[in-house]
This record gives C-alpha cells, structure tokens and sequence, in this order.
C-alpha cells in the first residue's frame, strides 16, 4: 500500500511530467520539493510507486514517468480545482456574453474552451425533445422559392431554402404563416410532424401543392433539431502534441471524425456522479482512445435537456487547470442560457 509521502511523491511526477515531457528522477524531487528526506528514501517510495504500477521507467532512464493507473489516482485525489485566473473568467463572460443566438454562443463556448485548455474541445448540441416552437416566419425569396425560419422557445433557429411548384403570392403566403403559428405555435418539437402531416389538407385544393413542399421542410428542420450534433474545436492541437501519443494518432482522429464514437463516450460518462468526468486512457479503450483522456461537463439547454461540454487530448495534460476550464465553461455556459 503506497503511503501518504509516496502519494504526494506521485503527485509531483505528475506535475512535473506534464510540464516538461521527461521523466522524473528521485534526484530531481528531493532538490526541488525538499520533501525532508533521502533521495536514497525517495528511491523507496518511487519503487513502491512501480510496483503499484502508477509509475513506469519509459526507458533505460533513471526518471519515472506516471502511467493510466497513476494518473487516475492523481486525479481522484484532487481535492480542489486550481482556479482560472479573473483574466481567463473574464475571457469567457466577454466572449460567450456577446453572442447573438444560441448556434453563436455555441460555436462560441467550443473554441473558447479549446483556447483555454488547448486541447481538442468538444460540444453535443442539446436535443431538443423538450423544446417547443415558438415562431414560424416564411419569406418569399421568389415567386417559386421561399425561406423557412423555425425558432424554439430556446432561441434555436433552424432555416431551409425551398423550392415551390408553382409561384406563390402574397396573400397565399400571409395565410401560410398564419396557419403555420396557429398550428406549430407552443407546440412541442416531438408533436410537430404529426401536425404538419395534414397541413396542406386544410388549405384550397389549388394552393395544396404549394404547402406540401414547405411542410415536407418543416419536418426535416425539427427531425434535425432533435438528433445527437457535435462541435469540434481545436483539432490542430493535436498536431502540436502528437509526440504525446506513443502508438499513433491515427486512431484519435478517426475517433474524432467518426463522432458517433464521441457520442457513446460521452453518453458512458454521464453516469459520473461528479461535476467534471475524466475518463483515461486504457478507460478508453473500447473507443479507440486507449492513449487519450477526455474530460467532460454536463449543461443545461433554455428547454432544461442536459447535454455535455469537455476536451479530448494526450493522457499528459494538466488535468487540473482543464478541468477548472471545462466546469467554469459549462457553469456559465448553464447560466447564459437560462437568462435567455
């Protein structure tokens, strides 16, 4: 069993590790920690180390480098989050406060997040089961051609050019949107195909065939509003740590391009109870993210639907600081979203 000293001892390969990428000698310790003892007692508590395996010899070096297991310990032993400095706060009011719609403060919180930590940065678009629609406006853009405009109650807006069989006039278009509000409005995304489907049966058989394509559209903006969406961010920070990955990146990108997998990982780490999930390496593995950690958030959509923020990158990473970032991200992201 490692003792208290020989946990700390762990703690400090770590730090050191992550920031320099060379393995970490007892010599090295006992100079800059002053841990108050031998180097030779030091050696003891590093041979304890390995032989728990939460550290490793990468090579004929003397230094000790941590190994999945290691860095899973010295995560769970994280009392306290380092905090993010006011600069960095004030970066994420400034940045995601000036937003203008939800897909902008979105798009926002990812590469902010990547910025932060840098790291690959990772977003699942809320589902929108719960949402309800609030507005539908149409737009002729032509005689034969109009725009659709969906808005949910959480300021979600989903827009599709379509395509008329005929031309459509003004008063057969102030009809439409009538209809279309009177029908959809507060109307719960899951109801609406259903209520779409008799649309056109309810205008004169003339004007039916102009209708059809407009509800067809409707229905296809909320069947996309309520399937799983990722937003990446910061994919070439992974060029810049690729030494950090032993075997080969290849599977990290094709994980990342393949985001289904991203899904399911982060649908597994849902079930921590904690307010940040880490999940580590070899953890990984069934994703083909055995030499990857990912740390993730969960948030609030303005429905009340949760879904969840983090970062993916090496299994060298500062776990404390990226953790901070993605908690203080997905707090206030949760925040924003509800004053809207």
């Amino acid at each position: 069993m490692v003792s208290e000293r020989g946990l700390e001892v762990l703690r400090v390969i770590v730090q050191d590790y992550v920031a320099s990428r060379e393995p970490v000698g007892s010599k090295t310790i006992v100079d800059r920690y002053g841990f108050g003892v031998s180097a030779a007692t030091i050696r003891n508590d590093m041979a304890q180390l390995e032989e728990e395996e939460l550290i490793a010899a990468p090579h004929t070096s003397s230094g000790r480098v941590p190994t999945d297991k290691g860095y899973r310990v010295f995560v769970d032993r994280l009392s306290e989050l380092r905090p993010l400095s006011p600069a960095q706060r004030h970066a994420i009011e400034t940045f995601l406060g000036s937003s203008v719609d939800l897909d902008d403060v979105l798009s926002r919180t990812v590469r902010l997040l990547s910025q932060l930590t840098h790291q690959v940065a990772l977003l699942q678009y809320p589902t929108l089961s719960r949402s309800t629609i609030r507005h539908i406006e149409v737009v002729l853009l032509a005689p034969t051609r109009l725009l659709t405009v969906l808005i949910t109650d959480g300021g979600r807006v989903e827009q599709r050019v379509v395509d008329l069989p005929g031309e459509m006039d003004a008063t057969v278009l102030d009809e439409l949107r009538v209809r279309l509000n009177t029908v959809l409005g507060g109307c719960p995304l899951a109801e609406a195909p259903d209520r779409l489907g008799g649309l056109s049966g309810s205008f004169r058989p003339e004007v039916a065939p102009l209708v059809d394509p407009v509800a067809r559209s409707l229905v296809e903006q909320v069947l996309a509003g309520r399937q799983d969406r990722f937003l990446l961010a910061g994919t070439g920070n992974l060029a810049r740590t690729e030494k950090d990955f032993p075997g080969s990146i290849h599977p990290v990108l094709d994980a990342i391009e393949e985001q289904v997998v991203l899904l399911k990982l982060f649908s597994e780490m849902a079930h921590d109870s904690g307010d940040v999930a880490v999940s580590i390496g070899r953890e990984n593995a069934a994703f083909g993210l055995a030499e990857a950690s990912v740390l993730s958030s969960g948030y609030s959509s303005p429905s009340g639907e949760l879904a969840r923020l983090g970062v993916l990158g090496p299994t060298r990473m500062d776990y404390s600081n990226n953790m901070a970032a993605v908690r203080a991200v997905a707090r206030y992201l949760s925040r924003l979203l509800g004053e809207g």
